[in-house]
């Protein structure tokens, strides 16, 4: 009876509703195995696809990988989606994030470029007094000063005021000559080189009285800096009484560090401020380079000359200034005033449009480009350059992150190159990069941490070779 019910309960409709549920969900089982085995099997080797594993960082320590979301152990912040493509898909020194994570990484780019751009060489220094506008007033003869006109340092003198009234028995002897008229001529020469003028000879001439004394003229106009002497002083030939400078004109001498004097040149002009005068901007020449450099301080001297007619500046004066230089390649520098023209290698100030002579010192004038300067070129010979932020520098070993252009997610491809000197806010690329390629400018140092987790090559790890850093799935 107990077998007759059983085959009597299959029979009915409830045992045949159950019997089709149980073979549904065996054949699922099946196909989701099947279809399971299928996206992780082997074959996908050979269609040259993986699967992506979803990872999750910190955009502030792109150290800390987890395998689920969270909060870094370092700063507390919400972990972002990595999503990390096997190397099948990219090149060993590549690098795919998720656009969220280039967002939060705050990455920034910057176009290569050819340009001409300018450079600042800030330096600093003080002002001096013109070497060749600064004259001692000596005596020509021996003898005794019986006055002295100026008797105090900083007073302002013209060329041509009386500065010393000397006695002196050497200069009576010479004039007594004058009077015999068969020592005229001589005497007249003789009296000229002891420092009398061509009025004060004719004045003996005219009285027939010979002098005792002897006034000693100022040669040029100016601020006498130095009293050597006091009245009642016994004086030789060629000793100093006075110290006179032409402030109209200074000079400012500079320091320059070494790594600048590649866009330094003699005839650039250059702008400096000082403390007395905020705000107001001086300009003057360059017109003396120092060819030796200081051991100590690693800087070279620059001399500027300054126009200072209306007498503001003072020597001693402490001063900032700049040299803006046009970067037309590596120590190559461009000046549009300068281009094609002659200049004086003595005065800076004298440029001509052809060759010739220097109106001052009479030297010969010297092409502009024999002192460093090149005529402007096209766009299309300008250096190439990118932002001082792009390359990371460690050593003699430049790394750049080149975004690769054309891909479905952010993708960064890290690249040596070879950096030629700096330039403001650029640096020139001699060898590495193409115009028109794009470098990562910020959030580089994140992608090479990132790199350097992947054990590929970075910065600090040329060779990708993998820090020990444990597993990335605990912190440290």
């Amino acid at each position: 009876m107990k077998g007759n019910g059983i085959k009597l309960w299959f029979r009915s409709k409830p045992a045949k509703l159950v019997l089709v549920i149980i073979i549904a969900f065996i054949l699922g089982y099946i196909v989701s195995s099947l279809t399971h085995k299928h996206t992780l099997g082997p074959e996908d080797k050979y269609s040259g696809k993986q699967a992506v594993s979803q990872k999750w960082t910190c955009s502030m320590h792109p150290e800390i990988i987890r395998d689920k979301p969270g909060r870094c152990p370092k700063c507390g912040m919400d972990l972002i989606p990595l999503t990390i493509s096997s190397a099948a898909e990219i090149g060993p020194r590549e690098l795919v994030i998720s656009e969220e994570a280039a967002k939060l990484m705050e990455i920034a780019t910057s176009v290569v470029q050819r340009k001409f751009v300018t450079n600042e060489i800030r330096m600093v220094g003080k002002i001096d007094y013109d070497e060749t506008r600064v004259k001692n007033i000596t005596a020509y003869v021996p003898g005794r000063i019986d006055r002295l006109y100026v008797d105090f340092t900083g007073i302002t003198v013209n060329k041509g005021d009386h500065m010393v009234y000397l006695y002196s028995p050497e200069l009576i002897s010479a004039q007594r000559e004058l009077l015999l008229p068969s020592l005229k001529e001589a005497a007249r020469e003789k009296l000229r080189l002891l420092g009398l003028d061509a009025e004060q000879i004719e004045n003996i001439e005219t009285s027939g009285k010979t002098q005792t004394h002897i006034t000693i003229n100022s040669p040029m106009g100016g601020i006498v800096i130095h009293k050597n002497a006091t009245e009642g002083m016994y004086v030789d030939t060629g000793t100093p009484i006075y110290t006179v400078a032409d402030l109209s004109r200074l000079w400012v001498k500079l320091d320059a560090y070494e790594s600048d004097l590649l866009w330094i040149r003699y005839g650039q002009e250059v702008e400096f401020t000082t403390q007395a005068y905020p705000g107001q901007v001086f300009k003057g020449t360059i017109s003396f380079i120092d060819p030796v450099l200081n051991d100590k301080t690693r800087t070279v001297k620059v001399r500027v000359n300054v126009d200072n007619s209306q007498g503001r500046l003072k020597p001693q004066m402490f001063v900032k200034a700049i040299v803006h230089s046009q970067v037309a390649g590596v120590g190559k520098i461009m000046a549009a005033e300068l281009a094609g023209k002659w200049i004086c290698p003595m005065h800076p100030d004298v440029v001509k449009t052809q060759a010739g002579s220097c109106d001052i010192c009479g030297m010969d004038l010297v092409t502009t480009e024999s002192l460093g300067y090149v005529k402007a070129d096209t766009p299309e010979k300008a250096p190439l350059v990118i932002p001082v932020s792009a390359p990371l520098i460690t050593g003699k070993r430049a790394v750049v992150y080149v975004q690769v252009p054309n891909t479905e997610k952010p993708t960064y491809q890290g690249r040596e190159i070879m950096l030629g000197p700096r330039a403001g806010d650029y640096y020139i690329v001699e060898s590495g990069l193409q115009e028109g390629e794009i470098v990562v400018t910020n959030g580089n140092f994140k992608i090479d941490s990132a790199m350097q987790i992947q054990a590929k090559p970075s910065m600090m790890n040329p060779q990708g070779e993998k820090a020990p850093t444990g597993h990335p799935g605990h912190s440290h």
